[in-house]
């Protein structure tokens, strides 16, 4: 066991973990964060993903000691008591069906949009490409980023519909 420091969501925490310990583990049985979820075990899937200074990472493999900067998980991701945009986004377009894979494609598509606010179609499907969805959602997802696209960009997009 080591002493391990990580920021999270903004607050600093300590715990106590062997070294190899997957960043999951720690997340969601020591932090008790609930957002990033245990999925393949491969990274495959992407429903443990976290933002480590703003870039979508497997949080299943990625050992604890390992983690630098800040760690954004989905509880993380509202700001000022808000939801951010994306979430809003996709609570309108009704995105969910099974809700398992949401954790993975929030943060992806958050990360997405800091790094190209306007993406095309295809760098939406190339960007968000690595999140499976088993409910085949894609086509509300891709809707779901452009509405949290125009809304980051403070316009109503009714013109863009």
């Amino acid at each position: 066991m080591q002493e391990t420091t990580l920021t999270v969501n903004g607050k600093t925490h300590t715990v106590d973990v062997d070294p190899a310990t997957p960043l999951l583990y720690v997340l969601r049985n020591d932090l008790g964060l609930r957002g990033p979820r245990f999925g393949c075990g491969l990274a495959q899937c992407g429903t443990c993903t976290v933002l480590m200074d703003g870039r979508p990472i497997r949080s299943c493999i990625l050992p604890v000691s390992r983690t630098r900067g800040e760690i954004t998980t989905l509880e993380g991701l509202p700001e000022d008591g808000k939801l951010h945009p994306v979430q809003q986004a996709w609570i309108e377009e009704q995105v969910p069906q099974c809700g398992f894979c949401q954790n993975g494609q929030i943060l992806t598509a958050a990360a997405l949009l800091s790094n190209s606010p306007n993406p095309s179609d295809e760098e939406i499907r190339r960007g968000m490409n690595p999140i499976l969805c088993r409910c085949m959602t894609y086509y509300r997802i891709q809707s779901a980023v452009k509405r949290a696209a125009t809304a980051m960009a403070g316009t109503s997009g009714e013109e863009d519909r």
